[in-house]
C-alpha cells in the first residue's frame, strides 16, 4: 500500500467515526486497531497496540497532568478562586472599562492557578459577564476579553495541555511551562492596553461605573491581601521551585494541589463534598488525557510503519522549506484544524507529521511548541467551533447571539496573532527564561 493510501485510509477512518459522534479518544481506538492490523502484521500487531499502551503510560513524566488539574479544580470547587477575581475587582478604580480591565486581570491570576481555559472562562462569565451588561457594557467589550484571558491558562503554568504537549513531543516540560509565561503575560498587557484604549475613545460601549467608591487605604487592599497575594504565593511556589531547581516538574506539581488543598483549608471552604467533586472531576479529565495519549503514541507508530511519515518527508522536502517555512506551514495547519477542532485532537492528529518534519528541518522544539500553544489558544476562540465561544454562549443571557460572541471575539484573535508573529520573529521571547533557568 502506498503512503498517500496509508494515509487517506486512516486519516478518513478516524474523519468518519469523528463525524458519527464518537468522542475522539475511541476514534483513536478504533483507528488504532484497524491500523495495527493492517500495517502490523494482524494478531502481533493487535499485541504490540497494548505493548505501546502500556509503554506509553508508564513514565513518571505524565505525572503532574492529575496534579495541575486537581490544583484547580479544587480551587475551582471550593470557591477560593471567585473570591480571589472579587478581591481584584475592589482593587481596580476609575479606569476606562473597569469591569472588562477586571476580568483581565482577574482571569490572569486565575490562570496562574487553574491550569483550564474552560474553567476560567466559566468562573470570569458567570461572575462578571451578567453585571457588564446590566450596566450597559457594549457585549464586545464583556465577552470578549473574558474569553480571550480564558484562554491564557494554556501558556501561563500550571497547563495540563503544555504537559501533554512536551511529553508527547519529547520536550522537556519544566522549559515548556517556563517559556509560557512570557508570552501569556505579552498576551494580558496587550489585552489591557486594547480594552482601556478602546473604551476611552468610545465611552459608549463601557459606561462610567456607578458602584459605591471603595474607601482607600486598608479597607480597600485588604481583600487583595486576604485573598490573592496567598495565591499568588501558590504560583510563585509552583513556578519558583522549578526555577529555582528545587523541585521537577512533577514534585512541584504535588506542591500546588497539596498547596491548593490547605489553601482552601485556611479559608475554611474545604468541605468533603467540594473536595469530592474537585477530585471526581480531576479523575475524569486526567483520564481522557491519557486516553488520548495512549492513542497518540500507537497512531504515530503506525504512521511511522505505514511510511506515510516518510512519504510526507520526502514530498515535502523537494519544496525546498527551510525551518521558518516549514514552522509556518504547521502553524497554518493548525490555525485552520482549529476552527474545526477541539485541541486535544489537534495535538493528537498533527504532533505525528510535525515531529519528523521539525527535526529533518532543524527546528527547535521548544520554540515549536510555544508556537504551538498559542495557535491552540486562538483556535480556542475561532469562530465556528472554538470550545470558549460557546462556553460564553453558556453563560451569557438568553439574548446574546451566538454571531455577538463570534465578533466579540475576533479584535482578541488578532492581538493572540500578533504576539504569534512577534514569537515567529523574535524567539528569543520564548526561549529567554527558559535558558535563564538553565544557566
Amino acid at each position: 500500500m502506498s503512503w498517500l493510501a496509508a494515509i487517506a485510509l486512516l486519516l478518513g477512518l478516524l474523519l468518519g467515526l469523528m463525524a458519527i459522534g464518537l468522542p475522539v479518544a475511541f476514534a483513536f481506538l478504533g483507528v488504532n486497531l484497524v491500523g495495527s492490523w493492517v500495517f502490523l502484521g494482524g494478531e502481533p500487531g493487535l499485541v504490540q497496540l497494548a505493548r505501546s499502551a502500556m509503554a506509553s503510560l508508564a513514565t513518571f513524566t505524565l505525572a503532574p497532568i492529575p496534579l495541575f488539574v486537581a490544583m484547580g479544580e479544587v480551587l475551582f470547587h471550593t470557591g477560593v478562586a471567585q473570591r480571589a477575581i472579587v478581591a481584584v475587582d475592589r482593587l481596580v478604580d476609575r479606569v476606562p472599562g473597569r469591569l472588562s480591565v477586571v476580568s483581565i486581570l482577574g482571569g490572569t491570576v486565575f490562570s496562574s492557578l487553574s491550569g483550564s481555559t474552560l474553567a476560567n472562562t466559566a468562573v470570569l462569565g458567570g461572575l462578571l459577564l451578567p453585571d457588564m451588561l446590566r450596566r450597559g457594557y457594549h457585549p464586545s467589550i464583556a465577552m470578549g476579553p473574558i474569553m480571550a484571558t480564558g484562554g491564557i491558562a494554556m501558556l501561563i503554568p500550571p497547563s495540563a495541555l503544555a504537559v501533554l504537549l512536551g511529553s508527547l513531543a519529547g520536550i522537556s516540560i519544566s522549559k515548556l511551562l517556563i517559556a509560557g509565561i512570557l508570552p501569556g503575560l505579552m498576551m494580558s498587557l496587550l489585552f489591557l492596553a486594547y480594552v482601556v484604549g478602546r473604551c476611552a475613545l468610545q465611552p459608549a460601549i463601557a459606561p462610567a461605573d456607578d458602584a459605591p467608591r471603595v474607601a482607600r487605604g486598608w479597607s480597600r487592599w485588604r481583600p487583595f491581601v486576604v485573598h490573592v497575594v496567598p495565591l499568588l504565593g501558590l504560583f510563585a511556589l509552583v513556578v519558583g521551585s522549578i526555577l529555582a531547581g528545587w523541585a521537577t516538574p512533577t514534585e512541584s506539581a504535588a506542591l500546588g494541589s497539596l498547596g491548593a488543598v490547605v489553601a482552601a483549608a485556611a479559608y475554611r471552604s474545604l468541605t468533603l463534598r467540594a473536595l469530592f467533586t474537585a477530585l471526581r472531576e480531576t479523575a475524569k479529565v486526567s483520564v481522557m488525557i491519557l486516553f488520548i495519549i495512549v492513542a497518540s503514541v500507537t497512531f504515530s507508530q503506525i504512521l511511522a510503519f505505514s511510511g506515510a511519515t516518510d512519504g510526507l518527508l520526502r514530498t515535502l522536502s523537494a519544496f525546498g522549506l527551510g525551518p521558518f517555512e516549514t514552522v509556518l506551514l504547521m502553524l497554518g495547519v493548525l490555525l485552520l484544524l482549529g476552527a474545526f477542532m477541539d485541541q486535544v485532537s489537534m495535538v493528537m492528529v498533527t504532533l505525528p507529521f510535525f515531529l519528523p518534519l521539525a527535526a529533518a528541518a532543524g527546528v527547535d522544539l521548544l520554540w515549536l511548541g510555544v508556537l504551538m500553544l498559542i495557535a491552540m489558544e486562538i483556535s480556542f476562540t475561532t469562530p465556528p467551533f472554538g470550545l470558549l465561544l460557546y462556553v460564553m454562549k453558556a453563560v451569557a443571557p438568553p439574548q446574546i447571539s451566538m454571531r455577538q460572541v463570534w465578533v466579540a471575539a475576533l479584535p482578541f484573535i488578532g492581538l493572540e496573532l500578533l504576539v504569534l508573529v512577534l514569537l515567529l520573529q523574535f524567539p528569543a521571547l520564548a526561549l529567554w527564561l527558559p535558558a535563564q533557568v538553565v544557566r
